[in-house]
């Protein structure tokens, strides 16, 4: 016999499930739905019984029953993905395990191209569609306003009225330099991008909030370029900083391997502190940055939770919604912990 026709021959039905746990097709089919009246110890025995068998529901009747696709479209413009794989990451763990798919499109900054991919997730009947890009002051280049499905925006700017999600730029850059300040520095610098990104404008006003008004700001590329000339900069008008908090990690590995080369030891003479948790480039820095973490997997799943409400006609309050950052220890800083009650903190080992 074919591979095929095992698959079919062992298929398990709703009509097995209903046998062998000792209850009617309607209330097998209400139980693995969660509707209908009955104990709970019923609906636990039902959907026990349907692990234990390896049930899985017939998709195409599932969506017809109920209406839906079981499918959400994923809209970016970040198609190198440093932002979007990880918001993409927890919307599959928000909604795989209601049985949703998610189908991601990347537009790049090309109307025409978003406009083919937004039609295409209409034909197929998507119940919803998340946009999400790399920056959170610029809208992708295709109108999603007056859609017939739900849009939620995570990590892209959205609409007035519109459910957008964001981290917390100012929450994270306040951590960091409060960091700065509870291992003992006191001549801090913000070394960061340019000043046309909202976040740059964020996070260097909560810098200033903690360091002062008259702490300096640096403004210049997202790179590790700009964070050697930055410190080249700094040491030659002297009187150089002991903590420097960085735009993102890139910036941040810069600032290290420019400090390493001048034979400035981080952290026993500067504490350095980056942003974004790069993985890739925090964990191989010399030595390994601390970083503030944006939560991206976590904005995702909850951009996930919210369209899957929006999808199922549940009434979800419009508006911008801050998700909180996390500090992630690693050793360009030293120093002990901050107090837990003050910051969120992460210790990577």
């Amino acid at each position: 016999m074919r591979h095929a026709d095992v698959a079919k021959a062992e298929r398990i039905r709703i009509y097995d499930v209903a046998r062998v746990a000792g209850v009617s097709v309607a209330t097998a089919s209400k139980a693995l739905n969660d509707t209908g009246r009955m104990t709970e110890a019923t609906r636990l025995r039902v959907k026990q019984t349907a692990a234990a068998l390896g049930f899985r529901p017939n998709a195409m009747a599932r969506a017809l029953t109920q209406n839906r696709s079981f499918t959400v479209g994923l809209l970016t413009n970040d198609t190198y993905g440093r932002f979007t794989l990880p918001v993409m990451a927890g919307i599959n763990e928000a909604l795989v395990d209601q049985g949703v798919s998610v189908f991601l499109c990347g537009i790049e900054d090309d109307a025409e191209l978003g406009a083919v991919h937004v039609n295409a997730m209409l034909d197929k009947q998507v119940d919803g569609i998340i946009a999400t890009g790399k920056r959170i002051d610029r809208q992708l280049p295709v109108d999603l306003s007056g859609l017939a499905v739900p849009v939620v925006y995570a990590f892209t700017q959205g609409p007035e009225g519109a459910v957008t999600l964001v981290s917390d730029d100012a929450q994270g850059a306040r951590d960091a330099t409060l960091h700065l300040t509870a291992v003992g520095r006191r001549r801090l610098v913000h070394v960061t991008g340019p000043d046309s990104f909202a976040s740059v404008r964020t996070r260097a006003g909560a810098f200033r909030e903690v360091a002062g008004d008259e702490a300096p700001v640096l403004h210049g590329a997202w790179s590790e370029a700009w964070g050697h000339e930055a410190v080249a900069r700094l040491w030659a008008e002297g009187n150089p900083p002991d903590g420097i908090f960085c735009g993102n990690d890139q910036i941040a590995r810069g600032v290290i391997d420019a400090l390493r080369e001048r034979g400035v030891s981080v952290p026993d003479a500067v504490s350095v502190i980056g942003f974004d948790n790069w993985e890739i480039v925090a964990a191989a820095t010399r030595p390994p940055l601390t970083t503030i973490d944006m939560n991206l997997k976590e904005l995702g799943r909850e951009a996930g939770r919210l369209i899957l409400e929006l999808a199922e006609g549940k009434p979800v309050e419009p508006g911008i919604r801050t998700l909180p950052c996390k500090l992630v220890m690693r050793q360009s800083c030293g120093g002990a912990t901050p107090v837990a009650d003050k910051l969120e903190v992460h210790q990577e080992v």
